[in-house]
């Protein structure tokens, strides 16, 4: 059990009191149908799912995983919690009506696969919304990500500060319908379509 695990939640609680929590809400509660969550974590989304049919959520972290029962008992919707990591998904193909992903991509090992799986096990035409810190667009501060990445990795379970998620997802053909910028291009919201 990693240290980074542990305090996650205590780490991100000031992030998420001043905007994390409301981007959060917003994407959850407009997730509909058979809903997929990428990285799941401990749990942070599943109070705000409100549409959704029901919700199938991955996690390869054992302890986060654990960390999030609590908030799926008290969630008002069916979730249903796999030990999986986003590069093999445990479903059929052409399951799922949205796939969320909030804070994850920079951490999946294999991005490039993680995104195909996501192609196969949603629907045609399904919605998939991401939300991601990334690469900056600005060339210092882009230079200054990539130098700090191999420590921070270390620190953070993998976490990839330099990774341009925004082109992965283009790179593997879905089709991007709106991408939302904050704090200087440093987080990302993007509303997706599955080809």
């Amino acid at each position: 059990m990693s240290v980074f695990s542990r305090t996650y939640d205590q780490l991100m609680s000031p992030l998420e009191a001043v905007s994390f929590r409301k981007v959060r809400r917003e994407i959850a509660q407009d997730a509909t149908g058979r809903v997929l969550e990428i990285g799941a974590g401990t749990g942070l989304n599943f109070p705000f799912y409100a549409k959704a049919k029901s919700v199938d959520a991955v996690e390869p972290d054992p302890e986060m995983g654990r960390q999030s029962f609590a908030r799926i008992r008290e969630a008002s919707v069916p979730i249903r919690l796999f030990a999986a990591g986003a590069e093999a998904l445990p479903f059929p193909d052409g399951r799922f009506d949205t796939v969320i992903a909030t804070l994850v991509f920079c951490t999946i090992p294999e991005p490039e696969r993680a995104l195909r799986e996501i192609r196969r096990v949603a629907k045609p035409g399904a919605r998939f919304v991401l939300f991601e810190h990334v690469r900056m667009p600005s060339r210092p501060l882009a230079a200054l990500q990539k130098k700090l990445t191999p420590a921070w990795s270390k620190i953070a379970d993998g976490c990839r500060l330099d990774r341009d998620t925004a082109q992965l997802v283009r790179e593997a053909g879905i089709s991007v319908r709106r991408l939302d910028s904050f704090a200087g291009g440093l987080f990302i919201r993007m509303e997706c379509i599955i080809p």
